[in-house]
């Protein structure tokens, strides 16, 4: 978890190797130990089944704009739903971008508090994931969803 005083900056989700859970760790830098003990506990109460939406605060301004528009539109998802890539595009103005709308949800920096594992293809598969796809399959079982 990394965060600053007014923002979660960084979660780090279990990688499906060392090498990239090595990676993702390098690109956080901790501080702001208030809120993310904060952001900690919500997220154990949403693995726990007891929260469906998160109160901290996320600092995406270092992102690209259209980067920040799309993890924007992404973080309204409502818990147990999901929306596909093409849908999400449309909704940020881009109807033709939905392979840049997955790159831009690959560069969530907040993963599980901008809910991006909610986004997936047309055709009902699950897409991609920055921790993998059996992390993006429980988490929507998690929310009730089976896919």
């Amino acid at each position: 978890m990394a965060a600053t005083a007014t923002a979660v900056s960084g979660v780090v989700l279990p990688q499906p190797t060392r090498e990239a859970a090595g990676e993702q760790m390098e690109s956080v830098v901790t501080g702001g130990p208030r809120l993310a003990k904060l952001a900690a506990a919500e997220l154990a109460e949403y693995f726990a089944g007891q929260r469906r939406e998160f109160s901290v605060p996320v600092d995406l301004s270092g992102l690209p704009s259209f980067t920040q528009r799309v993890l924007a539109a992404c973080a309204t998802i409502p818990w147990g739903t999901t929306q596909a890539y093409g849908q999400l595009a449309a909704e940020v103005g881009s109807p033709q971008a939905a392979r840049a709308v997955g790159q831009a949800l690959g560069r969530n920096p907040v993963p599980i508090l901008v809910p991006c594992h909610r986004v997936i293809c047309a055709d009902g598969s699950l897409g991609g994931f920055g921790a993998g796809l059996m992390m993006k399959r429980r988490l929507l079982e998690l929310e009730g969803l089976a896919l």
